[in-house]
């Protein structure tokens, strides 16, 4: 399957804020994080239901859904950023019009949550998104000149990015040796498992699966990890990449436990397959935008990935 690239962002272009799931805290950040992309030289475009409440959710199912669509019709809007994650999106993927998604392809950013409408656009929509920077977590103060540097380099220009550095010097961490070639797919791996049985999970033959996650105790990624291995998984995949796992330890001393290392051991050092770890995308603050859909080189003996075209057009 090829997907579809979106066309690239210039300099003057229209980015379109949507809050899929749930709503910041401090509304501020929106604010804050729209002068930060005007200061960049785009316009703004705000969803009309964006800093609504419902409960968690950044208001009701409805108006979620009417921004996202309104998005994908505007002829103007060229990227759309998610304000953060949080909790809601797979409430939308049954009422999305991904016919008009594929009609309109555009840049398409975010992670955590937004997981769940990423893999739904790959498999319904044949779109590349970006797991990338979101306003109100990344862009609303002070920003990691190694998140914004990698992530605009990355749709604004259709050359590929080659073999990725991790930031700070971070080692990638060899837990199978091998390599492998294929389309990435993924990403938090809580919502990726939630989408098992449906439609919108995407196809993982021969791909390179990546994963990441946050405030997840071990026994909870263990399940999560187990599930993807019962359910055959990672015998159809070329290979595995782990982001990173973030606040993913037993909160109660009193309970006996492995170790998030030694859950990741368990599962990963024995399939036939090749995987790395610690790959620096995630809950973190320099990050490495993913783009889905890509075709990458996973090279886990020597301990690199690579990006093997770009991911706009």
């Amino acid at each position: 399957m090829r997907y579809t690239k979106p066309k690239r962002l210039n300099k003057g272009d229209l980015i379109g804020l949507i809050s899929p799931a749930s709503t910041p805290d401090d509304l501020s950040r929106i604010n804050s994080g729209t002068k930060y992309l005007e200061k960049l030289g785009y316009k703004v475009l705000v969803g009309a239901n964006v800093g609504k409440n419902h409960g968690y959710l950044a208001g009701t199912d409805e108006e979620r859904l009417n921004d996202l669509h309104s998005m994908f019709k505007n002829k103007l809007v060229k990227a759309i950023m998610c304000v953060r994650g949080g909790y809601g999106s797979p409430r939308l993927l049954d009422g999305i019009d991904y016919k008009l998604i594929k009609r309109n392809p555009k840049i398409f950013v975010g992670y955590s949550d937004i997981t769940a409408l990423q893999m739904a656009f790959l498999q319904k929509a044949n779109l590349v998104t970006f797991a990338g920077p979101m306003l109100a977590v990344d862009f609303h103060d002070e920003v990691s000149p190694f998140t914004e540097e990698f992530f605009w380099d990355m749709i604004t220009s259709p050359k590929k990015n080659g073999r990725i550095e991790n930031p700070n010097n971070e080692k990638l961490y060899c837990l199978k040796k091998g390599g492998a070639k294929g389309q990435i797919v993924g990403g938090n791996l809580a919502l990726l498992v939630s989408l098992m049985g449906t439609q919108y999970f995407p196809d993982v033959r021969n791909k390179i699966l990546f994963l990441e996650d946050t405030g997840e105790a071990p026994y909870r990624l263990d399940r999560l990890f187990n599930q993807l291995r019962i359910a055959g998984v990672f015998d159809k995949v070329k290979g595995i990449v782990l982001g990173a796992f973030t606040d993913c330890k037993e909160s109660d001393s009193s309970k006996k436990t492995l170790t998030l290392g030694e859950v990741i051991e368990d599962y990963f050092t024995r399939i036939k397959k090749p995987v790395v770890y610690n790959f620096q995308h995630g809950h973190i603050k320099d990050n490495i935008t993913v783009p889905y859909g890509i075709r990458a080189k996973l090279n886990a003996t020597k301990g690199f990935i690579e990006f093997l075209e770009g991911a706009v057009s």
